[in-house]
């Protein structure tokens, strides 16, 4: 049987999926497609979904949000922040947009928060040059 692995690689979780047959992703340069016993390469996976098929099975989506992978010694490693696993490709798109809402609404609130904090730190340091002239 001509498969490789699968190594799904992220600071939450670690998943190791033998026997892939397939995997269809996507680059800068647009949609790609691995097989067993592909050459070495490197490269970076757009946000988005990916998806592998294993021989006598349904393809498998995987959501991810961006990922470095290399194919080396016949094993795809996908290095991303997380990723999420689903036989539904809506269910998982969902997933997704959900996962990248949440993180853009806490992206927008420390930006805030740090603006908050300049304008405090600018209001402090004129009070303090204000203050340093009336005591001159």
């Amino acid at each position: 049987m001509n498969a490789f692995s699968l190594l799904l690689l992220s600071p939450g979780q670690t998943r190791l999926i033998a026997g892939v047959a397939s995997f269809i992703g996507e680059d800068a340069s647009g949609s790609f497609g691995i097989q067993a016993n592909h050459g070495r390469f490197i490269t970076w996976l757009v946000f988005g979904l990916a998806r592998f098929k294993q021989p006598d099975a349904a393809w498998q989506y995987l959501a991810l949000p961006g990922a470095a992978a290399t194919f080396e010694n016949n094993t795809l490693t996908l290095n991303t922040r997380y990723f999420l696993l689903d036989l539904d490709c809506g269910k998982i798109s969902a997933q997704l947009d959900q996962r990248y809402a949440e993180e853009q609404e806490a992206l927008r609130a420390s930006q805030e928060s740090v603006q908050r904090m300049e304008l405090t730190m600018l209001k402090r340091l004129k009070e303090l040059k204000t203050k340093s002239r009336w005591q001159s």
